[in-house]
């Protein structure tokens, strides 16, 4: 059967070279837009961790929920020890945060004022990257804020603005600070309520030696993310819990997994297309061919040997098919994961939308490869049940009768 099959197909060159064709470009695309779909999650992904979030964060277990002073972490170093024992951590910081009034000569808003090492941050966070005016890493009282909170407060690189909050001992905290950098992440509410100062400077202010709100970590490989975090909590103390970014950024994990139904659903549609393409294809070929197989039947070859040689039809057409677009498709997929096509000025243009990257990049995965041709060969597979089906239901005698 396996060699009438070959000859069969070669015989009949029209139907051939179209499910050949209709195979191996719904496969290629399949598993390029797949690629890109899961690429483009990934660097959206990425891009939200690092904007600000971090892979893990560490907090006193109920600052989250209460917030305060009451809840922050007041020994720095011993976290800092098991981190730096800890394989896997690329980089990690302390931030230590405090709410309070700005005001400039005309306006004032709340801010949320930030002491970080801006020389460790700029490992964790895009916040340097994000840069608009002036300059990052800033000195004495210089502030590093949000472009749109200088909207908010009318003041520009150079001006002064004063700050009235707490001290870490709940005493009266204010100074006046000179605004030296802008940034936008794009994050509307971060960048319109945010500013950072150097921690050297914040701690003379605020008392906050050795103290922090929270700190926050990346990984080297974020699949390895859930391993190191697993590896870090039982090193730390039980007033301290750990959050993993699945769980700080848990609105953005279902909306990318309601967008990849979303992709599905519309790669579905493409496909139902192409299956009855090559469903039509195979049964008008089949209900050509009903005096061949009649012959088929009269000289003794059986039903289910007829179903057999049907099969193996769309089985090497399938296959040869598949066997390229894999090859095709995955070094495309492969090649712009290494690769990502690069669009001059898009960070510029979507940055309100959370995008600081040019790139857009694909995600090479066998795994996802793999379940991609295994789909496309199931649904070639299945547009054979029908002509089958249709075949079966004549005897050789009426076979050789049709017209």
């Amino acid at each position: 059967m396996f060699y009438l099959a070959i000859k069969n197909i070669l015989f009949y060159k029209g139907r051939s070279i179209t499910t050949f064709i209709l195979t191996y470009f719904s496969a290629t695309l399949f598993i390029v837009y797949v690629a890109f779909m899961d690429g483009s999650h990934v660097s959206m992904l990425h891009n939200s961790l690092k904007v600000y979030t971090g892979s893990i964060q560490i907090y006193q277990k109920d600052y989250r929920d209460e917030g305060g002073y009451d809840y922050l972490i007041y020994d720095n170093q011993k976290i800092f020890d098991i981190l730096n024992n800890t394989n896997g951590i690329k980089s990690y910081t302390s931030r230590i945060e405090t709410f309070g009034i700005a005001s400039s000569k005309t306006d004032s808003s709340a801010m949320m004022l930030t002491g970080v090492d801006f020389t460790r941050e700029s490992g964790i966070s895009e916040l340097k990257n994000a840069l608009v005016s002036g300059e990052y890493e800033s000195s004495g009282n210089c502030l590093y804020m949000g472009s749109d909170l200088t909207k908010r407060l009318n003041v520009h690189v150079g001006d002064e603005i004063s700050f009235v909050g707490n001290a870490i001992d709940y005493s009266f905290a204010a100074d006046i600070f000179k605004v030296c950098g802008t940034f936008k992440t794009g994050m509307y509410e971060f960048d319109s309520s945010s500013a950072f100062l150097n921690r050297e400077y914040f701690d003379s202010v605020f008392y906050s030696q050795n103290t922090s709100s929270y700190i926050v970590l990346n990984v080297n490989d974020l699949n390895e993310n859930d391993k190191i975090a697993e590896a870090i909590k039982p090193k730390l103390d039980s007033q301290y819990r750990l959050y993993t970014w699945q769980e700080l950024m848990s609105a953005m994990v279902e909306a990318m997994e309601v967008d990849s139904i979303f992709g599905y659903i519309s790669m579905g549609l493409f496909f139902v297309v192409i299956f009855f393409v090559i469903l039509i294809y195979g049964f008008i070929n089949a209900s050509s061919r009903i005096k061949e197989f009649g012959v088929l039947k009269s000289i003794g070859l059986s039903n289910s040997e007829v179903d057999k040689l049907l099969i193996y039809e769309m089985l090497i057409l399938s296959l040869s098919a598949i066997f390229f677009a894999t090859v095709s498709g995955g070094y495309l997929a492969y090649y712009y994961e290494l690769n990502p096509i690069v669009i001059e000025g898009m960070s510029e243009l979507y940055k309100d939308y959370g995008i600081i990257s040019d790139s857009i990049p694909t995600r090479f995965s066998v795994f996802t490869i793999t379940w991609n041709i295994g789909l496309i060969l199931f649904l070639n597979l299945l547009s054979v049940i029908y002509p089958i089906y249709y075949i079966r239901r004549f005897n050789p005698i009426e076979a050789m009768r049709h017209v």
